[in-house]
């Protein structure tokens, strides 16, 4: 037996066309009432229902770029800068340290992790409070 000889073992099964006369009649199998008896009949998409509850102002991916600020860690100033250097968002930016959001120069907040040995003045960024505690123990300064 060759690859073209070949054929399958039972008949295909024909399609079964109703609503032509004959044994299936007037109804065409599908029941009298109701959307399943419809021609072109929709169900309902499950995710319908998940559609509807997004939010609908504004579409519901938006994010203002107002809320998105450069985070970073103590540990990172130590590497990056010398003794009694300038951190602001402009120097981190320049050492890319950062960078801009949509053009535009964001918010800067400083985290605690790390250490810190160097004294370095903070300028225009929000710090928080073991950052802070960890910038004056090492002799900075943070002016607001």
């Amino acid at each position: 037996m060759q690859l073209h000889e070949v054929r399958p073992t039972h008949r295909k099964k024909r399609k079964k066309r109703v609503g032509r006369g004959g044994v299936h009649g007037t109804f065409s199998g599908r029941g009298s009432k109701g959307q399943k008896s419809r021609s072109g009949h929709m169900m309902k998409p499950a995710i319908r229902e998940v559609i509807k509850r997004y939010p609908k102002l504004r579409g519901y991916r938006f994010k203002s770029a107002v809320n998105q600020r450069g985070v970073l860690n103590v540990e990172i100033l130590d590497k990056k800068f010398k003794d009694s250097e300038i951190v602001s968002p402009d120097t981190l930016i320049r050492k890319r340290i950062i960078r801009r959001i949509k053009g535009r120069m964001p918010l800067v907040k400083i985290l605690g992790g790390g250490k810190i040995t160097k004294p370095l003045i903070v300028e225009k960024c929000l710090l928080s409070k073991t950052a802070k505690e960890k910038i004056e123990k090492a002799g900075g300064k943070i002016i607001s």
